[in-house]
Formats: structure tokens, sequence, C-alpha cells
């Protein structure tokens, strides 16, 4: 069976994001193709779905299927579970992380003007949006907090570098806005797809 077939049918089932050396893992080692083999299934298969609702795309974390997002307002009218909201502290919290990390909460606050509420930090760690990656020299070592993979992978990016840059930045609000856009955009095709997902478990 082509190779483009298989891959494609693998990134369809998968509940997650894959790799070019993770869809390698799935075929038996004897079978095992080229990662370069593979590499030109995942380019064909990319350019076949430019025309089409949904698309295969790079994350982080590697390459998913995904409704294109000038149509997941659509699709999401499917489900009753609406995409969760986000209050801008939050947003603010999220922006000053990924453009300003590592940072501790004191930094945060100090950008801010305003203390940080726990939940809020809570919140981001619970989504898997940042995490703890080291602690400041300091009197009482304060944690610094960071993005993930999953963070990049939300926001269907692959790295940092993919953010506007702080020369396009005028004020804080302008990282927010546009998180907060991509946000409500991301979550209902999150929600779509975790829809997706739990409906193929079913049958």
């Amino acid at each position: 069976m082509e190779i483009k077939h298989i891959v494609e049918a693998i990134l369809f089932a998968a509940k997650r994001p894959m790799s070019c050396k993770q869809i390698q893992q799935v075929f038996p080692e004897l079978e095992q193709p080229e990662t370069a083999d593979i590499q030109a299934a995942l380019t064909a298969i990319t350019e076949e779905y430019n025309a089409r609702p949904v698309e295969l795309k790079l994350v982080a974390s590697g390459y998913r299927f995904q409704v294109k997002p000038e149509l997941s307002h659509w699709v999401s009218r499917l489900f009753e579970e609406k995409p969760p909201k986000y209050s801008r502290a939050l947003l603010e919290t999220l922006a000053i992380i990924a453009y300003r990390q590592p940072v501790t909460r004191g930094d945060i606050e100090d950008i801010r003007g305003v203390s940080v509420s726990s939940s809020i930090i809570q919140t981001l760690l619970e989504r898997e949006w940042v995490k703890v990656i080291g602690h400041k020299e300091v009197p009482g070592r304060p944690a610094l907090l960071g993005t993930t993979r999953q963070f990049l992978d939300y926001f269907n990016i692959t790295t940092l570098n993919d953010l506007p840059t702080l020369q396009e930045i005028k004020t804080l609000d302008v990282p927010v806005d546009k998180l907060q856009q991509q946000m409500q955009v991301t979550s209902e095709k999150q929600n779509i797809e975790e829809q997706r997902t739990e409906t193929a478990d079913r049958t």
C-alpha cells in the first residue's frame, strides 16, 4: 500500500499531533520507510488538502488534521459545549509569560501593575500552557515560568518565533488582542477535535 495513504490514515486516527519519527514507529520494524519518504508523503498530503475545508497542519509536537480556522465557527455549532471564555487578566498574564519568559510572578505583577491571582497561574499550569522551568536565585527562590510545547500546539504555531515580534508591538494590548482572537478560534477548533475524538471512541 502507498506510504502516503498509510500516513494519512495514521494522522487521521491519531488523538495527538505526531512527528515524522513517531509516524515511522507505527510501521512494523521491518517495514519502516525512511523518514525522507514519510516527509515526502506529508508534503504531498498537505498540498492535496490545500483546497479542502480540512488541513494538515504542522505544530510544535508534529502534524495533525484540523478544520481550517475560517470554518471552525460553523462546525462548532454541531456541539452543545461552548469554548471557554478567558479573562483579560489571564490573557495579559499569558502574553507576558510568552514574551518575557522566563519570568516570576513578581515580574508579571511589576509589568501589569496589579497583583496576579493564584487561580490564574493555576489555570495556566492546569491547561499545560505554562510550566515552572527553574527558580530565580534571589531570596525565596521564586519559580520561573515559561510556555510549553502544548501552548505552541494550542495556538497553532511551531515556535515562539511565530508570535509577533516585540518591534511590531507598541503596547501590551496588541499581543493580548492577538492572543484573545487566536484563543477563541483555537478553542472552537480544539472543541471540535475533542468532540470528534470522543465520537470515534464510542464507535
